[in-house]
């Protein structure tokens, strides 16, 4: 019924329009005979004023030409419906801005929360004196695994973590635990998944990392395992990373983030020769970030 309205209105101007068009054109025409008689049988103007009436006529068909022009092109091509055209597509774009601004402000806040986030974890951490560490097994170019899974097998490295990480919190992603299969003895594996409803038997689920870590507040040294997502989220809060190097190339589709020797030191390295338990040399590294 808007649009039946809208179209009724639309006609009943444009008629208007036209018949001041017709009705401007009737006086004009009736307007240049009068001039006309004005000037041959009454001789207004007189001999001071050559044809003055022609001018007259020229300047008024000049104007009614001006009408015309307004009432079949202008007012036909940007009426009503191209000014509805135009004002929505202003509308798209002050929506688009509008949006943009809104997404501004929301990173803005979230970097606010996640600076406040980080502020409050090392006034915690000096206070508690707690370390916290991401451990894992790299190979070049910093490899991880694939497909949810590693992709050597080192056994050196697991009895390093089995010994590193035995009485403490280790803290990882869903698809890490998944494929662990079950938690850990003598630690407190806390899972990170956006599921508020993911279950799993002796683990505490918390739904992001800030949760993670408050789980482990009690904990002096909790430990970050993985996977690529998780690492990525923590290696700006950690205090240290507890790294093996496996010295060989692998086709991997996850990655650790890359150390920036800018914030991290290495404070030490062993380095050992592949043997008959373990295929690759490799080297258990520990880094320390700069004060």
């Amino acid at each position: 019924m808007q649009e039946q309205h809208e179209l009724y209105e639309n006609a009943r101007k444009r008629i208007k329009q036209k018949r001041r068009l017709y009705l401007h054109f009737v006086i004009f025409a009736i307007g240049s005979v009068f001039l006309f008689v004005l000037d041959r049988f009454f001789n207004v103007g007189g001999e001071y004023v050559d044809d003055w009436f022609k001018w007259a006529i020229l300047l008024w068909s000049f104007f009614w030409i001006l009408h015309f022009v307004n009432v079949f092109i202008t007012k036909k091509f940007m009426g009503t419906e191209w000014e509805r055209k135009h004002t929505e597509k202003l509308v798209a774009k002050q929506e688009i801005k509008i949006e943009k601004i809104k997404q501004g402000l929301e990173r803005e806040s979230q970097h606010k929360a996640e600076s406040q986030f980080y502020n409050d974890l090392e006034r915690k951490k000096k206070s508690t004196k707690q370390t916290i560490t991401l451990i894992a097994a790299i190979a070049n170019d910093n490899a991880l695994g694939k497909d949810n899974d590693l992709i050597w097998h080192l056994p050196a490295d697991l009895k390093r973590f089995k010994s590193t990480t035995t009485g403490h919190h280790i803290i990882m992603g869903r698809n890490t635990y998944e494929s662990i299969g079950k938690p850990l003895p003598n630690r407190t594996s806390v899972i990170i998944t956006r599921n508020p409803d993911y279950k799993a038997e002796g683990c505490v689920v918390v739904n992001s990392l800030k949760e993670a870590i408050e789980v482990a507040e009690n904990d002096t040294n909790p430990y970050i395992i993985g996977g690529a997502q998780i690492y990525e989220q923590a290696i700006e809060l950690a205090d240290k990373l507890d790294i093996t190097e496996v010295h060989n190339s692998f086709d991997a589709d996850v990655f650790f983030p890359i150390i920036d020797k800018r914030k991290w030191q290495e404070t030490s390295r062993k380095k050992f020769s592949a043997d008959e338990k373990n295929q690759f040399d490799y080297s258990f590294v520990t880094y320390q970030k700069n004060d």
